[in-house]
């Protein structure tokens, strides 16, 4: 445990009289004013509904976008579907491509080569013309593209833009001027002048938007809309936008979908990653499902996740799903090197505010993965740089920290760049190398953060005594799931309990098995997942005399302060509530001796 900075949040709220109103415990009813639910949406967010999702045209330029789509079916025009390269466009492009199918479109789609074309739509793919396409659409891309889209109005070419990302601006003066692209139709809830209820969709919430308005205007029965759900779930949770809202919809939803997938290519990956006899949730789509989805964009081409997901053939779903988890296996062992070289470099420049590390022999595609395990681990904002295939040209990706606007901060080094995006937590971007040192000057003179925004915040929803942990508030808790950013998972503390003993489990001998007590006696088992620190820890504050007392059960004096997520061990039939501890720190010593 490093050096931490541990917040109770502290917002106000009639619990009690929200836990009557609602029927839910007071411990819940916090919870849910932690995450800024307003009380009118207490309902909707414990029991989310199909029926409670936003009508899609209440989106600006939904009418026009699907005016223009629908007289394309009447032309017999041709579509081209335009997307990103990550889990959250293979996801757009396939909802647009079936859903654009279902309604009669001649429809193709292309997706840039993330190394050979870098991110979104540019002016070769605008070619499209010569293909003989009337309309490009884009999705989870396009809002920052203003020279390709520029040449494909120039070019004749309808464009409908699908995308989340923030609007491009410029100051001008003291104004924030918004830009954007020259588009025929603009589906962005982010556009300052977009009245949508919600505006933290992903790119395939856009996507599914418009296919449900164009299902609505064609008269496909309802239900047929419903069967993208598990896509745009799986979207939401691998592009991390906040899970409240129409999005706790896609993917509370989208996730009972998953588990019960007809979709060969989704059920031969789940198949791949042996989860077949599990109820996969959204741990499993964020770190098993989506990563090798990813993995064919980041080392060959995202087309492959295309074609896995349209795939009717059970034998080749099974061939292409194992081939994506062989890329993934392959990324892994990309990115453990390459993190291993950024951790030395950090180290060598501890006294900066933001962290941009150039590595001269690393895959670009895995850069934004580095990027995040640096952040994660110094708490400091980080940009990755490695070589493109234009001599001369890096590009970049950056992972950013609470209270670091990454997207504004490369705004303020716009004239040393090429291009840039992303937004506050995310970035990407590519610059001169000749331009790299003064790029490292710049962001970090520009930078306003103090020491202490370094300092890892571990933000606990409630200090709540061991006693208070019960069966039923553990299953009121978890009905609070899928959790995720904006909702995240609960975190509980309590101070000064005595740890009476402790055994190493699991294969590796990395699981540490605790008995815990408080100040009354009450006892709780709790397991921490990474023992060999555990152990290290407990020996540099205690003394291996206590460690010894503590692994024999004896009388000790190891007190901790521990935060936790309570849950329910199963073993032999046998239910035991159990604590999850996720952080700990020396507590004063109780003697006991």
């Amino acid at each position: 445990m490093g050096n931490q900075n541990w917040v109770i949040k502290m917002k106000r709220g009639d619990f009690d009289a929200l836990s009557k109103k609602f029927n839910i415990d007071p411990v819940v009813a916090r919870i849910l004013v932690n995450r800024d639910i307003p009380e009118d949406k207490f309902s909707v967010f414990l029991q989310p509904e199909l029926k409670d999702m936003y009508d899609p045209f209440l989106m600006e330029d939904m009418n026009q976008a699907v005016r223009i789509i629908c007289h394309d079916l009447e032309e017999g025009h041709s579509i081209r579907i335009v997307s990103d390269y990550d889990v959250d466009g293979v996801m757009s492009n396939y909802i647009l491509y079936k859903g654009l199918q279902r309604i009669g479109a001649a429809v193709d789609y292309v997706i840039p080569h993330r190394i050979r074309d870098g991110y979104g739509i540019n002016e070769d793919i605008i070619k499209a013309y010569e293909d003989g396409i009337h309309t490009v659409i884009t999705c989870d891309n396009g809002i920052a593209a203003n020279a390709a889209l520029t040449k494909a109005k120039e070019l004749g070419l309808t464009v409908v833009v699908t995308d989340h990302h923030d609007i491009p601006s410029i100051m001008d003066g003291e104004v924030r001027r918004y830009i954007l692209p020259p588009a025929d139709a603009i589906l962005n809830p982010k556009k300052e002048t977009c009245g949508y209820p919600f505006k933290d969709l992903c790119g395939a919430g856009v996507a599914f938007k418009l296919v449900q308005a164009l299902y609505i205007k064609r008269e496909v029965p309802e239900e047929e809309i419903f069967r993208f759900l598990e896509f745009v779930g799986m979207a939401t949770i691998c592009d991390v936008v906040s899970l409240v809202d129409e999005n706790r919809i896609f993917v509370k939803y989208g996730l009972e979908q998953l588990n019960r997938t007809e979709n060969k290519g989704l059920r031969a990956l789940i198949g791949a990653n042996e989860l077949s006899d599990t109820t996969v949730d959204a741990h499993h789509v964020g770190y098993k499902l989506g990563p090798c989805i990813n993995a064919s964009g980041r080392l060959e081409s995202a087309e492959e996740s295309v074609k896995l997901l349209l795939e009717d053939d059970i034998g080749m779903a099974i061939e292409r799903a194992n081939k994506l988890y062989t890329l993934n296996a392959e990324r892994r062992e990309l990115s453990d090197r390459g993190t291993e070289r950024a951790m030395e470099i950090a180290n060598q420049i501890r006294e900066h505010k933001v962290y941009v590390i150039y590595l001269d022999d690393c895959h670009e595609s895995i850069a934004g993965i580095i990027a995040g395990r640096i952040r994660e681990y110094y708490s400091h904002p980080v940009f990755v740089l490695v070589d493109s295939d234009m001599p001369g040209i890096l590009k970049g990706s950056g992972r950013s920290i609470e209270g670091y606007n990454m997207h504004d901060a490369l705004q303020e080094c716009s004239d040393l760049l090429i291009q840039f995006g992303g937004h506050e937590m995310a970035a990407g971007f590519s610059l001169n190398q000749i331009q790299l040192e003064e790029f490292i000057k710049r962001i970090n003179d520009k930078c306003k953060l103090e020491d202490n925004a370094f300092r890892p915040v571990v933000r606990i929803d409630m200090a709540m005594p061991i006693s208070y942990v019960r069966d039923d508030l553990i299953e009121e808790i978890n009905n609070l799931a899928p959790f995720g950013k904006g909702n995240e998972k609960p975190l509980f503390a309590q101070k000064d309990l005595n740890v009476l003993s402790l055994k190493i489990l699991g294969k590796e001998q990395n699981v540490a098995k605790l008995v815990l007590e408080d100040n009354q006696g009450i006892t709780i088992q709790a397991i921490y997942f990474n023992a060999p620190e555990f152990i290290s820890n407990i020996i540099k504050w205690f003394g291996q005399e206590e460690y010894d007392k503590l692994i024999h059960g004896w009388l000790n004096n190891v007190c901790l302060n521990v935060t936790y997520y309570p849950t329910i061990n199963e073993f032999n039939g046998n239910r035991t509530v159990q604590l999850q501890i996720k952080n700990y720190a020396m507590a004063t010593v109780r003697e006991v001796l």
